[in-house]
């Protein structure tokens, strides 16, 4: 393979590896807060205790997400050097932002979610968490804002020629709001949700499986269904959207998804189908008629511009994203399935009898996983030959200097690594569930509260009221 192909495949690993933890912790954050404020609400010392497990779970993934994102941020000095000098002023100023809006509020009251139980007060506590998760989206905003405008870029100029050229902004929210980063944004951070929300469900189902600590598992349960079908919901939405803005701004990748070889009106959207390469079709294909132009441009009868409106040294890898997206699709329906019948036998009464349902919620921790890894190969893939689409492409992105031993060598270097965190990851995380929800585990100064505010409300034989 030659330094392109060795260098794309090194930032899909890392990037990919990467991407497991960052939803998480943006979904877990979400939990997070819905616990403490109905904690607050009640005084229910079971959401106390949900409260404090799920935040040592929020603790593993938030540091591996930090470890393994500042490996990012390296490659693009040595492998894409032509590219981070073309995008830096862009970049630059994104990432600043980030810094600024999201990283110190994120970082400033971690230590206070952590490790404040004993030290601060029930209010105080819970806005640290709301703060945390606030700062974990602030940043998911600035990194999708970054991404897109790589995709829709707008708000700049082209300063220099050659291998000097850059991107200098000349309106920052012009940068910030570019064509697709609302959109793309709803659906990353939706993204995030379900991942949470489907650990959540996934443990709480273990815990029923197993009968350990069933009343925290039903109200963990509970929870997290009350945030994943609305959020599928959400995203069925988002998802809409995001493809009208694809069939707008990137045609090509709309047509590579959709397997759509020749431009036509009316045109069809394909359930299903083996891509064939050689012949440019699709075979064995299921089809709804009009429904791609309906999706597309709200018109049945608009016209949808295939691969054959591009130069084929241009067309992104079909086979790949036609059967990625459906990958996506797939596991989007198969969160709605569970999701619906997980409410439905909790509905009757009947869930804890419900083995197979159970075990099926116990896996699909990893529904919204390769939906999310789906959906960013989709999104990345479907942009080739660019980095900067129409702008810069993918070959010119490269450092000049960088050789393909070079690549490799590191490349392995980094699977190894990443192999060990994973094992790493996997076995802490295990040892947490197992471990459970810790009862009784907070300070007086958390679970006294209800006792104290009694005791100020009662009266001394002489009708005076304690103060003490």
């Amino acid at each position: 393979m030659d330094v392109e192909i060795l260098a794309r495949v090194q930032f899909a690993l890392t990037i990919m590896f990467h991407y497991i933890y960052p939803p998480l912790s943006i979904g877990l954050g979400l939990i997070m807060v819905i616990v403490e404020a109905l904690y607050l609400k009640t005084r229910n010392p079971l959401y106390l205790d949900m409260a404090q497990f799920w935040t040592r779970i929020f603790a593993l993934t938030f540091a591996i997400g930090v470890a393994t994102g500042i490996v990012m941020e390296f490659e693009f000095g040595t492998n894409w050097a032509t590219y981070s000098r073309y995008v830096g002023d862009v970049f630059g100023s994104a990432l600043a932002a980030e810094g600024v809006f999201a990283f110190f509020l994120e970082s400033g009251f971690l230590a206070i979610l952590l490790f404040g139980w004993n030290r601060v007060g029930p209010k105080t506590h819970f806005f640290s968490t709301l703060m945390v998760c606030l700062g974990a989206h602030f940043s998911a905003i600035w990194i999708v804002v970054a991404n897109s405008w790589m995709q829709t870029p707008a708000g700049f100029h082209i300063v220099g020629e050659g291998l000097q050229a850059r991107a200098e902004i000349i309106s920052f929210w012009a940068m910030v709001f570019n064509p697709s980063s609302m959109v793309r944004l709803g659906h990353v951070i939706i993204g995030c949700w379900l991942a949470g929300a489907f650990l959540v469900l996934s443990v709480s189902a273990y815990y029923l499986l197993r009968q350990k600590h069933t009343e925290f598992a039903k109200s963990a349960l509970k929870i997290s269904l009350c945030v994943a079908l609305p959020s599928l919901i959400l995203q069925a939405m988002s998802g809409d959207s995001s493809g009208e803005v694809v069939a707008e701004h990137q045609p090509s990748k709309l047509a590579a998804l959709e397997g759509h070889y020749k431009t036509q009106s009316s045109a069809p959207l394909t359930l299903f189908g083996v891509v064939n390469r050689k012949e440019e079709k699709i075979d064995y294909a299921i089809r709804i008629p009009k429904l791609l132009s309906y999706l597309a441009f709200s018109d049945f009868d608009a016209e949808v511009k295939g691969l054959d409106a591009v130069p084929k040294k241009d067309w992104p890898n079909v086979p790949v994203l036609f059967n990625v997206y459906r990958l996506m699709l797939g596991m989007w329906g198969a969160m709605l399935l569970v999701s619906l019948a997980a409410l439905y036998y909790m509905y009757r009464g009947t869930l804890v009898s419900q083995k197979w349902l159970l075990r099926a919620l116990a896996a699909s921790v990893l529904f919204p996983q390769i939906a999310n890894q789906a959906g960013w190969v989709c999104a990345e893939m479907g942009r080739y030959p660019w980095i900067v689409y129409g702008h810069l492409r993918i070959s010119d992105g490269l450092s000049k200097s960088v050789t393909a031993n070079q690549v490799l060598g590191s490349m392995i270097l980094f699977t190894i690594v990443y192999a060990f965190l994973f094992v790493m990851f996997i076995y802490l995380l295990n040892e947490k569930i197992k471990h459970g929800p810790v009862v009784g585990e907070a300070s007086p100064l958390f679970r006294g509260m209800k006792h104290v505010a009694k005791e100020i409300a009662q009266e001394d034989e002489n009708g005076t009221t304690l103060h003490s």
